[in-house]
């Protein structure tokens, strides 16, 4: 069988697919990964065979559009403005973003991008004929070759964020720029194309969607790096701090909030292990008394070592820590993460801290309750053996070649 992968422009992105080409390949099926050229070298660390020919907007300029047409629309929860979908840089308000002007040159150059992008993405399939594609929320591009081929698509979802979220503004299945959907002959674009959909996620924290669901079971992939040496047993709580400076280009300067975490929980009795890249660790410049700061680790096998998790709600973390069983403390900036932490927070194995009441009180209060609190250990744990009830990825592969059989 061959399987055809499509990914975006961000690395963590790709990551959740990871472990299914590593099953389809251990059990012999060809795979081959199309994507953007600044994503070749990390499809390659995984050892997938990288086609780095999809073009289009990279996945940054796509969220920072998302987040000012939901201010726009009125519904940007947080009280300061988006950051420039183009640029990347701060607005006064929204009137600094010239909608008209956009539409004409960059919005322009974004749809002949992606019209490009699927175009590469049919002419690749048609050649090598896959008999399956997966693909990412994000890249549509395998979908549309699917439907082109008439061989099935799954969507592999990433996380608690669904196609057809009822009270989020957020669309986690973007817009189809350049017309080629239409322009392929399968119709107009909308989520409800969408036919199968590959869930890690435990039924506590579904996300809603109209595919089928194939269950599987979240395997952390965190990129390469070096496991952590085991870390000595102490006599008090250890708590994972994750955090990168790469959030800010997203959802602006305010969104950095590092430095409120380490001293929140420097007013704890915890110690506080810091993973960070080199240059964020650069940043960040002084740490509290007794951080541990450790480059390039692999957040799975450190978090086995933790009582605790502060992260920002992306996917790739909450999905890790719930598959390690270790309870969250998430400080959301923006409405895909925002739904991720309500969803794992009613589940009992998070609190949520939405963006603007984050500050060193709202963190260390949230911080203390989770420590102290049993109950949310016992639903994080409660979580994970629902995570691992599920079929691994070695196990849907019946379910995926039956699908490409018929």
């Amino acid at each position: 069988m061959r399987v055809l992968f499509t990914v975006s422009s961000w690395p963590t992105h790709y990551a959740a697919l990871v472990p299914y080409g590593w099953a389809l390949r251990a059990a012999g099926h060809e795979v081959r990964v199309l994507c953007m050229p600044s994503q070749r070298d990390a499809v390659a660390r995984a050892g997938l065979p990288a086609v780095p020919i999809l073009d289009g907007m990279e996945v940054s300029v796509h969220n920072r559009l998302s987040y000012v047409r939901e201010a726009l629309d009125g519904d940007w929860p947080y009280p300061w403005t988006p950051l420039h979908p183009v640029t990347g840089a701060a607005m006064a308000s929204l009137a600094d973003f010239d909608t008209a002007a956009y539409a004409r040159t960059d919005g322009a150059r974004y749809a002949a991008g992606s019209a490009r992008s699927h175009d590469a993405a049919v002419a690749y399939a048609r050649s090598w004929r896959p008999d399956l594609v997966i693909h990412d929320p994000v890249s549509t591009e395998g979908l549309l070759a699917a439907m082109v081929l008439g061989v099935p698509a799954v969507l592999g979802l990433w996380g608690p964020v669904g196609t057809h979220e009822p009270a989020s503004p957020f669309r986690l299945l973007p817009a189809d720029l350049g017309g080629s959907f239409v322009r392929h002959g399968a119709g107009p674009f909308s989520p409800d194309l969408v036919r199968y959909a590959l869930d890690p996620c435990p039924d506590a924290i579904a996300p809603p969607v109209r595919a089928e669901r194939i269950p599987v079971r979240y395997v952390p992939y965190n990129g390469p790096g070096t496991p952590p040496e085991p870390l000595p047993a102490i006599d008090r709580p250890r708590v994972c701090v994750t955090w990168s400076t790469a959030l800010s280009t997203m959802t602006g300067p305010r969104s950095y909030a590092l430095p409120h975490i380490l001293e929140a929980l420097h007013g704890l009795d915890v110690e506080i292990v810091l993973t960070a890249t080199r240059a964020d660790a650069a940043a960040l410049g002084d740490v509290p008394p007794g951080t541990r700061v450790l480059q390039y680790c692999p957040l799975h096998p450190l978090l086995q070592q933790c009582d605790l998790v502060v992260h920002h709600g992306g996917s790739g973390s909450t999905m890790t820590a719930i598959a390690t069983g270790t309870p969250q403390l998430m400080l959301t900036f923006a409405s895909e993460q925002a739904c991720t932490a309500q969803r794992t927070a009613a589940a009992g194995a998070a609190r949520h801290v939405p963006g603007p009441d984050v500050n060193v009180a709202s963190i260390r209060a949230a911080a203390a309750g989770l420590l102290t609190d049993p109950a949310h250990r016992r639903a994080a744990a409660e979580l994970r053996r629902a995570a691992e009830d599920r079929p691994s990825p070695v196990d849907v592969l019946a379910r995926l070649e039956k699908l490409a059989a018929a």
